[in-house]
């Protein structure tokens, strides 16, 4: 299986499965000298983990963070950084019965045409187990952006067709559904609990603000800051969408509506989402991404078996009614190894 790599000068290649012994990731163009330790990474591994409320899986997994290699006393060698973090609760038996069938939402189908098997344990390497690895890189990553003075602040803007009216901050680690909203949080919650009882799922809108990047970072024509984001965020699973800015409002206003007027103290408003020209303006880098219903669902489904015979079948285990809770330190993570990566490509261009 190729393509389990990402970034050029700040890179990450994850490994492992969701019902595997462990999954992990190994950092490559961690800046000598960096203090990290673990405690600071198991922070972000906190915000993703399973079993924090009701509306997410039930499934405990701590996430306890072992760094193998990359740091000697306290400090990032500049040698590849390995991250492990162990698999405690594994209930693979719980797939036993879809073994031979297809899920509608998975990649079950997807993965048997290209490989000719399929690790049927939770999804294996396509489950969102394999965000963990991603978080704890995005950790490292985020660790050398602070010293910039960079923030990558996620939230869950919207949820189930409940939208987010106001924006607080302070609100989103306070609720268990990172919503910015108190008001909106709660009506949230009451929707996937409710969607939960009857064994269904919804999805919802994360949006993610960037501040204290500079003007000029990233690539003029392939590598876009925008599109690097992009290409970042669509390969997070259950993303099936980006906006930057207005987004597609875009294409119902006129030039004279979207243009960013500009003065003496900068933008004076900030339609473009921060990058023009795939290149940041100094601006917030604002963007949102819509993710999909959890796939994982107990209502019973039509599908096929490998044979392609029909049936119905209902999905068990432990999934999370709506996966925008956990995918808020996920998205921060992607967008942190994005700037950090173009980051060290600006620096290389002018050293």
């Amino acid at each position: 299986m190729a393509a389990n790599s990402f970034g050029e000068r700040f890179r990450i290649t994850t490994f492992g499965e969701s019902h595997g012994e462990a999954v992990g990731v190994i950092v490559d163009g961690v800046t000598p000298g960096l203090e990290i330790n673990e405690g600071y990474i198991q922070i972000q591994m906190d915000r993703r983990k399973p079993g924090q409320s009701s509306v997410t899986s039930p499934r405990k997994e701590y996430d306890h963070v072992h760094i193998v290699s990359g740091v000697y006393e306290g400090r990032a060698t500049g040698t590849p950084l390995t991250i492990i973090l162990y698999n405690k609760d594994m209930r693979p038996e719980a797939y036993d019965d879809i073994k031979h069938s297809y899920r509608p939402g998975h990649a079950d189908y997807t993965y048997m045409q290209k490989y000719g098997l399929r690790d049927h344990r939770g999804s294996g390497r396509a489950s969102g187990r394999e965000t963990a690895a991603r978080v704890a890189a995005g950790a490292v990553a985020r660790k050398l952006l602070e010293q910039r003075g960079i923030s990558v602040v996620a939230y869950t803007k919207e949820v189930g067709g409940i939208e987010c009216s106001s924006f607080s901050e302070e609100e989103i680690e306070r609720n268990p559904v990172r919503a910015a909203d108190p008001i909106a949080a709660k009506r949230m919650i009451e929707r996937i609990e409710h969607l939960a009882s009857i064994g269904d799922s919804c999805g919802g809108i994360v949006e993610c603000r960037i501040r204290g990047l500079a003007p000029g970072i990233g690539e003029p024509v392939f590598d876009k800051l925008d599109a690097e984001l992009a290409r970042a965020m669509i390969s997070i699973g259950a993303v099936k969408g980006i906006e930057f800015g207005a987004g597609f409002e875009a294409a119902r206003m006129q030039g004279s509506e979207h243009n960013d007027p500009m003065c003496r103290d900068g933008f004076m408003s900030n339609h473009a989402g921060g990058i023009l020209g795939g290149i940041s303006t100094g601006a917030d880098i604002v963007f949102r991404v819509a993710v999909k219903p959890t796939s994982s669902i107990s209502v019973p489904q039509q599908t096929i078996g490998e044979n392609g015979e029909e049936q119905i079948i209902v999905t068990r285990g432990r999934h999370d009614p709506c996966i925008c809770p956990r995918i808020v330190p996920v998205v921060e993570a992607m967008a942190c190894l994005v700037l950090e990566d173009q980051i060290k490509r600006q620096a290389v261009m002018h050293a």
